[in-house]
C-alpha cells in the first residue's frame, strides 16, 4: 500500500506540473486532494489495513497531503500571477478587483536582540566601538595571547584570503586591541558589536557567519567581582529579575581567569529539558579578567591597570528567547519564520 501512496504522489506531482490555468488546478485538486480526491480517500482507508502497517501508512500519506497542499498553494499563486501579467498584457484589467496587498517588512529577530543588548549596556554606562570585519592575523590572534602554532588557534576554523595574513575575523576579541589603543591610558567601557565568520560545518546550532557582541570594561581596581555583577546584571535584565545566573571556570587566551556565563533555562524553569540537554543551564557568553599581556599589547600597564571581557552571541540569546531550535533559520530568508516577529 505504501508503494502504491508513492506512485499516487509522484502521478499527482507530474499532473500539477502540467497545469497552466485556473480552470485545470481547480480539476486537479479535485481529483487528488479534495473531499473525495484519490489522496483523502487513500488517507481514510488506513483502517482496512493490517494494525502493523496502519502507523507508518498513516504517517506518509499525511506527510503526502500536506506537501501536495503546500505545493497547490504556491502552483496558485504562480498561475494567477501569470494571468493577471496576461491580462494586463491584453488591457483587460478589471478595475472592480481588490488590489493586491504588498507584504511589509519587520525587523530581523537578531537584529531586534542587537538592539536590546546594546541598550541595556547603553544604561549601564557602555559605549557602542565597531572594529573592521577583515583582520590581520597579528590582531586576531597573537595580540590576544594567541601566538602562531598555539593549540588555542583550534577553537576558531578561519577563513584566510589570498593575501597572506588578512583573514575574516573569527571574532570580536580583537576589537579590544582596537579600543584600547584608541583610548589608552584612559578607563573606558566599551561593547563591540559585529559580523563574525568560522568555517564551520552548519548544522542547528553552528553556521559560518553570526553576530557576536564584546565587552571590555578597563579602569584601576576592577575586580572578578566586578564583572560577575555586571554580567548578573545584564542576564537578569534580559532574561527577567527572577533568572537566576550560574559561572563556570572555562579557559580563554586572552582572560585570566576565565568563565562560561549560564542562565537558568527558560523554556523549562530549570526542570531539565531536551533543549538544555537535562541541565536546567543555558549557556549564553564566555567572560574573565583581561589578561595582562593582552592589557600590555593595548597599551595599559597591568601593573596599574585592570579589566574584565566578555563575548555574547546575540542568535543564540534570541534562540533562548523565542524558543528557536534552529540558527539556520536566521540567513533562510524565509518570511514565514521572520512574520513570526
Amino acid at each position: 500500500m505504501v508503494n502504491e501512496l508513492e506512485s499516487l504522489y509522484q502521478e499527482a506531482c507530474t499532473a500539477l506540473a502540467e497545469v497552466k490555468d485556473s480552470q485545470a488546478l481547480e480539476a486537479w485538486e479535485a481529483h487528488y486532494i479534495g473531499r473525495k480526491g484519490v489522496v483523502t480517500l487513500a488517507l481514510r482507508s488506513v483502517g482496512n489495513l493490517p494494525k502493523e502497517e496502519r502507523a507508518a501508512f498513516g504517517k506518509r500519506a499525511n506527510e503526502i497531503r500536506d506537501a501536495l497542499e503546500q505545493t497547490y498553494t504556491e502552483h496558485a499563486e504562480l498561475i494567477r500571477s501569470h494571468e493577471l501579467a496576461r491580462q494586463m498584457e491584453e488591457g483587460a484589467i478589471d478595475v472592480t478587483l481588490p488590489g493586491v496587498r504588498t507584504p511589509s517588512g519587520s525587523i530581523h529577530p537578531a537584529t531586534r536582540t542587537l538592539r536590546e543588548i546594546g541598550e541595556i549596556w547603553r544604561e549601564m554606562g557602555f559605549q557602542i566601538f565597531r572594529t573592521r570585519e577583515v583582520e590581520d592575523d597579528e590582531t586576531n590572534f597573537e595580540m590576544l595571547n594567541i601566538p602562531q602554532h598555539h593549540p588555542a588557534r583550534d577553537m576558531w576554523d578561519t577563513f584566510h584570503t589570498l593575501t597572506p595574513g588578512v583573514i575574516l575575523r573569527t571574532h570580536t576579541s580583537p576589537g579590544q586591541i582596537h579600543a584600547m589603543r584608541r583610548y589608552a591610558p584612559k578607563p573606558i567601557r566599551v561593547i563591540l558589536p559585529g559580523m563574525c565568520f568560522r568555517y564551520e560545518q552548519i548544522s542547528a546550532r553552528k553556521e559560518i557567519q553570526f553576530n557576536q557582541v564584546e565587552g571590555l570594561a578597563i579602569g584601576t581596581n576592577i575586580r572578578l567581582s566586578d564583572l560577575k555583577g555586571t554580567i548578573t546584571a545584564f542576564a537578569q535584565r534580559m532574561f527577567g529579575a527572577d533568572r537566576r545566573v550560574r559561572f563556570r571556570g572555562s579557559y580563554f587566551p586572552f582572560t585570566e581567569p576565565s568563565m562560561e556565563v549560564d542562565v537558568e533555562c527558560i523554556l523549562c524553569d530549570g526542570r531539565g529539558c531536551s533543549v538544555c540537554s537535562g541541565s536546567g543551564w543555558l549557556e549564553i557568553a564566555g567572560c574573565g579578567m583581561v589578561h595582562p599581556t593582552v592589557l600590555r599589547n593595548g597599551g595599559y600597564d597591568p601593573s596599574l591597570h585592570s579589566g574584565f571581557a566578555f563575548g555574547m552571541g546575540p542568535e543564540r540569546i534570541t534562540m533562548l528567547k523565542y524558543g528557536i531550535t534552529d540558527i539556520r533559520y536566521f540567513w533562510s530568508n524565509d518570511t514565514r519564520f521572520l512574520a513570526q516577529f
